[in-house]
């Protein structure tokens, strides 16, 4: 008989637990210790609870004694508290712990305000556990890019002191600054001489739009590609010296080595399977494509 008495006096004392989310522990005047009743709560709620999560631990004390003192001896029932919980009880990665000491609304019963109070969820509630917190996430503004305005027309100092002017293509400029990590672009009218890695001078202006994009978007990295037609096998290494060209133009003009890498597939990766049935076939598979790494 008596058991069952301490078997229905537990459930009712744990019955007001399950319908609310803090939990009461007292301390004697002056201890930052529990008695052993109340160390017996502490246990016996952790055991009929494992599985509820501690969003925060509260310290209190009674007025008596200086407020220093007090704040001391809060801190020091948090932190036997937090002791006996710790690897029992999940507690969330921001946990806070707060010493009020005297600082609070006191009871007329002094003995009510030496406690701590355990602040937790129930599992169910894991999934809201930052709205029940009254925590809210911020969520990232996306910057909008600056509006860039590219020239149309660039003119350059050639070697021998004459000057040469490109018209620049503004519509692929934009297209490469607004391009996604991942995307492909080709370089069209990119044209070398037969069988060299030398740009052909009326190309020029290609690798200057690539340039001022690079330029004017710092937080663009490219990935220089080449490729060849018409052969299976690129002997000479020719698709990965024509990257390489472009990427020293652009390396030769200031723009950082980790900015830009390079690689020569040859064939190995055709827009039309080999051998191509026409000029046109060969010239597609003949080609520099830029990868968008990061913009």
């Amino acid at each position: 008989m008596q058991s069952v008495l301490k078997i229905l006096f537990f459930l009712f004392f744990l019955q007001p637990l399950l319908a609310q989310e803090e939990v009461i522990f007292y301390f004697d005047s002056n201890k930052s210790e529990l008695q052993k009743s109340e160390l017996q709560k502490l246990n016996e709620w952790m055991t009929t609870f494992p599985s509820v999560k501690i969003v925060a631990i509260n310290g209190f004390t009674d007025e008596d004694g200086t407020s220093g003192f007090n704040d001391t001896l809060a801190q020091k029932r948090v932190d036997f508290i937090y002791r006996l919980v710790e690897g029992r009880i999940k507690i969330r990665e921001d946990f806070k712990t707060r010493s009020f000491g005297e600082l609070h609304q006191h009871k007329v019963n002094k003995a009510e305000n030496r406690k701590v109070s355990i602040f937790y969820i129930f599992p169910k509630d894991l999934v809201r556990e930052d709205e029940i917190l009254g925590i809210k996430k911020e969520i990232p503004i996306e910057k909008p890019k600056p509006a860039r305005i590219f020239p149309e027309v660039i003119e350059i100092q050639n070697p021998n002191g004459t000057k040469s002017v490109f018209e620049l293509d503004t519509n692929f400029m934009k297209q490469i600054d607004e391009a996604k990590p991942g995307e492909k672009l080709k370089l069209d009218n990119l044209n070398f001489q037969i069988n060299t890695f030398a740009i052909v001078n009326e190309s020029r202006g290609k690798l200057y739009e690539l340039l001022i994009v690079l330029q004017q978007n710092p937080e663009l990295s490219i990935d220089i590609q080449g490729h060849l037609c018409c052969m299976a096998v690129d002997r000479t290494n020719l698709s990965n010296q024509r990257a390489k060209a472009i990427s020293n133009f652009l390396r030769m003009n200031g723009i950082e080595n980790a900015r830009v890498s390079y690689q020569g597939f040859g064939s190995t990766k055709p827009l039309y399977p080999l051998p191509e049935k026409n000029e046109e076939e060969r010239a597609a598979n003949r080609r520099v494509e830029i990868e968008i790494i990061k913009n």
